[in-house]
C-alpha cells in the first residue's frame, strides 16, 4: 500500500471509532432526552468526563497548527495560550461552581439563559444568542479550515481540501446532532489518549532525529534564533509585555463565561468536580509547550515557510519523517482535536437558539421540541460555516479577530451582574453596546493592540465604566419577573431518562 493509502486508512478506522464512541455515550439516553440531556449531559457528568471535556475545548487544531505556526512565525509571544489557560482556570475555581449552581437552581442550560432569567427579559436572551452566535461562527470555520488542512496533509496530497472541508463538516455534525454533550465527553477520553501520547512521542522524537537531542537544538536556538525567545518575539508584532499581559488577563476572564467553557461546567454532576478540574487542568497544558517548541524546530528543518504554510511547519517535520501509520495517528489526534471543541460550539449555538431564540415559538416550549429545534440549528450553523469556508473564508477570518475580545464585552451584562443585583437592564446593554462598537472599531481599523495593549480590554474598561455609570445615575429596573412559560423551570434531570 501506498503511504497515502495507509495513513488514510489508519484515519478512517478511527473516525468510524470516533462515530461509534458518540452513539455508545448515548444509548438508552438520546431518543428519550430533552433538551437537558442533549446539550449539558443531563448535568450528570463526573470528574474524569468534565476534565476531558474542558481539556478538548482547550485543545483544538490551533494546538497542532497554529501554536506551531506561532512558534514558527513569531516564537515567545504565542506562551499567552499558556498563561491565560493556567489564569483561566484559577477563576475557573470560583466562577464555575457559581455558574452551575445559578443554572441548576432556576433549570438553565446556558449563558443567554441565564441573562434572560437574571433580567427578566427573555428578548435579552435572544439578542445576547444572535451576538454570540456571530462571535462562535468563526470558529466553527476555523476547525474546520484546520481539521481539512490535516486530512490533506496526511493523505500526502490524496484528498483535496475541498473534499476534506466536507469531511470534517459531514463526521462533526452528524456525531453532534446525535451524541450530545455526553458524546463529545466520552470522545474527548480517546483524543485526550491519542493527543498526550503523541505529543509525549514527537516531544522527544524530533530533538532527537533532527538536532540528536535538546542540549544541541537548545544551543543553536540561542546562537541563531535568540529574537525567538523573547518578547515582542521575532519580526514587528507589536506583541510585547504589555500586550501579553493584557491578553492573559482579559482571556483568563473570557474564559470562564465562553459559551463552550459554560457548557462544560453545566455538565458536571456537582460543584466539586468543578474545583478539582480546576486543581487538574493547568498541569494538562504543558503539552501546549510541544508544538511551540516544534514550530521553532521547524525554523532550521524547513526554513521559509510563509503565510498559511507556517501553520504546517508541525507536520512538515512529521510527514518529513515518519512512517506513513505514525503519520496516520498523529493525523487523528489533530482532527479529533477539531472534532471535539467543533462539536461542542455547534452544540451551544444550537442550544442557544433553541433555548432563547426559538422557544418563543408556541409549539416549542417542550423540551424535546426544543432539542429538535436545537439539532436543526446545529446543522443550519455547521452548513453556514461550510460554504463560508468555500466562497468567503476571510470574512470569518476577519470575524474571528473579534471573536474573543467581542465575547469578553458579555463580562459586565452576566458575571457582575450575578453578583451585584443593583446592576440594570439599561446599564448592562449600554455597556454591552459601547464595549462591542469599540473593539470592533479598534480591531477592523488595525489598531489592536492601542498602545501596546489588547483592544479588548480597552473596550472592556469602556464597557464597565459606563455599566456602573449607568448604574448609578441612569433609570431604575422595573420589577419584571422572568416569563414563566419561556424559563420555566426544567427538571435536574430530564423525567423520561429516569423512567
Amino acid at each position: 500500500m501506498s503511504n497515502a493509502a495507509v495513513a488514510t486508512t489508519v484515519f478512517a478506522v478511527f473516525m468510524l471509532a470516533t462515530v461509534a464512541l458518540g452513539l455508545l455515550a448515548v444509548r438508552g439516553r438520546g431518543g428519550q432526552g430533552g433538551l437537558a440531556e442533549w446539550s449539558v449531559g443531563g448535568r450528570s457528568l463526573g470528574v474524569v468526563f468534565i476534565w476531558v471535556l474542558m481539556a478538548g475545548e482547550g485543545y483544538t487544531s490551533f494546538s497542532y497548527l497554529g501554536a506551531a505556526g506561532w512558534g514558527y512565525n513569531y516564537g515567545a509571544p504565542v506562551l499567552y495560550v499558556v498563561a491565560y489557560m493556567s489564569c483561566g482556570y484559577v477563576v475557573g475555581y470560583v466562577v464555575g461552581p457559581m455558574l452551575w449552581a445559578y443554572a441548576r437552581d432556576h433549570g438553565l442550560v446556558g449563558i443567554t439563559d441565564m441573562i434572560s432569567h437574571r433580567y427578566g427579559r427573555p428578548w435579552l436572551g435572544a439578542a445576547v444568542a444572535v451576538l454570540a452566535t456571530v462571535f462562535l461562527l468563526p470558529y466553527i470555520q476555523l476547525q474546520i479550515t484546520g481539521m481539512g488542512v490535516v486530512v490533506s496533509t496526511i493523505s500526502y496530497g490524496g484528498i483535496s481540501l475541498n473534499w476534506a472541508y466536507f469531511l470534517a463538516f459531514a463526521i462533526t455534525t452528524g456525531f453532534v446532532v446525535v451524541s450530545g454533550l455526553r458524546g463529545s465527553a466520552w470522545v474527548s477520553v480517546l483524543k485526550d489518549v491519542l493527543v498526550i501520547g503523541t505529543l509525549a512521542f514527537l516531544a522527544i522524537y524530533v530533538p532527537l532525529h533532527y538536532f540528536d537531542g535538546y542540549g544541541p537544538f537548545l544551543d543553536r536556538l540561542v546562537e541563531e534564533k535568540g529574537e525567538w525567545l523573547t518578547l515582542p518575539g521575532h519580526g514587528e508584532s507589536g506583541l510585547g509585555l504589555a500586550w501579553f499581559a493584557s491578553t492573559t488577563v482579559l482571556n483568563a476572564f473570557t474564559v470562564v463565561i465562553f459559551p463552550t467553557t459554560v457548557a462544560g461546567y453545566l455538565g458536571a454532576r456537582n460543584a466539586d468536580a468543578l474545583r478539582r478540574n480546576a486543581i487538574l487542568l493547568p498541569g494538562y497544558n504543558i503539552l501546549l509547550f510541544v508544538p511551540m517548541l516544534l514550530g521553532m524546530a521547524a525554523l532550521f528543518v524547513v526554513p521559509g515557510l510563509t503565510g498559511a504554510d507556517s501553520n504546517l511547519a508541525l507536520f512538515k517535520l512529521v510527514v518529513d519523517s515518519l512512517p506513513a501509520w505514525a503519520v496516520g495517528v498523529i493525523g487523528v489526534a489533530a482532527a479529533l482535536s477539531s472534532i471535539v471543541p467543533m462539536a461542542v460550539f455547534m452544540l451551544v449555538i444550537g442550544t442557544m437558539w433553541g433555548r432563547s431564540v426559538l422557544s418563543h415559538v408556541p409549539r416549542l416550549h417542550s423540551q424535546v421540541r426544543q432539542k429538535n429545534a436545537s439539532q436543526a440549528v446545529v446543522v443550519i450553523a455547521g452548513t453556514l460555516a461550510l460554504i463560508m469556508t468555500y466562497t468567503a473564508p476571510n470574512t470569518l477570518v476577519r470575524l474571528s479577530l473579534i471573536s474573543y475580545e467581542g465575547m469578553a464585552q458579555l463580562l459586565p451584562m452576566l458575571l457582575l451582574g450575578l453578583v451585584w443585583r443593583r446592576l440594570t437592564l439599561v446599564a448592562a446593554v449600554s455597556g454591552l453596546v459601547v464595549g462591542v462598537v469599540i473593539v470592533c472599531a479598534l480591531v477592523f481599523t488595525e489598531n489592536d493592540p492601542v498602545w501596546g495593549i489588547n483592544a479588548g480590554l480597552v473596550a472592556l474598561a469602556a464597557n464597565l465604566a459606563v455599566a456602573l455609570v449607568v448604574t448609578f445615575a441612569g433609570p431604575k429596573d422595573r420589577d419584571v419577573r422572568p416569563d414563566r412559560e419561556v424559563l420555566a423551570k426544567e427538571p435536574l434531570v430530564d423525567e423520561a431518562v429516569n423512567a
